[in-house]
């Protein structure tokens, strides 16, 4: 695609698209990485990951990389804070307790440098490991709310967060962002916390525009990151909504998608 010519700036989602089912990136990646290197092309992994776990993954090219992590609660450039949106103290103080009665549920506060649960069950402990990789057992949630500031509030349940967990929390959501970023995780956000405001952020910065900027995902916390970019592309194991959104599609975070769109806009070059 001759079109592709345009594009300054790569953003991708993590799990479930950069990422494949075993959480691996590839090596594919990391050598398509060093020619959009040589070729001036900016990447920026964007998710609902801790900063330190996306790191962990990409991790050879770290400090080359712009990361927005917490589903934009956080953008990063090595070191450098480039923005932050935190969860209000009261609203995360009134719903931990509605989620501690909401059944299924394990939530996760979601710090700066440390996540906090609560929850004993060993399945969900285990799971949520791979998302966050510093974090602490706590016996009271509410005491680390009322000293921390909190990014979000990451929900997860064993089958379906969009099914058991989403609908029961709809009287809340003309406060909060809600957005399910996963088969089992919906997320608990600030109204300005999204990959989309941290992605307009990123592309100030490199005054990079919607019409050079590529994007990739699979789930609703994508929808705002992929509004912000021309060439948006829904994996092929995205959900049908973000299908329906994006203006491409490419095969799914097992067979490569992301680097094989990566491929064609260097042979386009």
């Amino acid at each position: 695609m001759t079109a592709f010519s345009k594009v300054k700036l790569i953003v991708s989602d993590m799990d479930g698209t950069l990422l494949n089912s075993k959480g691996e990136v590839s090596a594919v990646f990391f050598k398509l990485f060093k020619e959009l290197k040589k070729r001036n092309i900016t990447f920026c992994a964007a998710s609902g990951r801790q900063h330190n776990s996306i790191i962990a993954k990409l991790d050879k090219i770290k400090d080359d990389i712009f990361v927005i992590a917490e589903n934009g609660g956080i953008a990063k450039q090595k070191n450098k804070i480039l923005l932050s949106h935190y969860l209000e103290k009261r609203k995360v103080l009134q719903l931990i307790p509605i989620l501690r009665k909401t059944e299924g549920a394990n939530m996760v506060l979601c710090c700066d440098g440390e996540a906090f649960i609560e929850s004993k069950d060993k399945y969900f402990i285990k799971h949520f490991q791979e998302y966050y990789h510093s974090f602490q057992q706590v016996e009271n949630l509410m005491a680390v709310a009322e000293t921390t500031a909190v990014f979000k509030i990451a929900v997860y349940h064993s089958q379906s967060s969009e099914k058991y967990i989403y609908p029961k929390l709809q009287s809340i959501q003309d406060t909060v962002l809600l957005k399910v970023s996963g088969k089992n995780w919906l997320d608990i956000s600030d109204k300005n916390a999204n990959k989309g405001e941290a992605l307009k952020k990123v592309q100030e910065l490199l005054e990079v525009s919607k019409e050079e900027t590529m994007v990739f995902g699979d789930y609703h916390n994508d929808i705002e990151m992929m509004q912000e970019a021309d060439f948006s592309f829904a994996m092929g194991n995205a959900h049908k909504d973000i299908k329906a959104l994006a203006k491409f599609s490419t095969e799914t975070n097992d067979n490569n998608g992301v680097e094989k769109v990566i491929k064609e806009l260097l042979d386009a070059l």
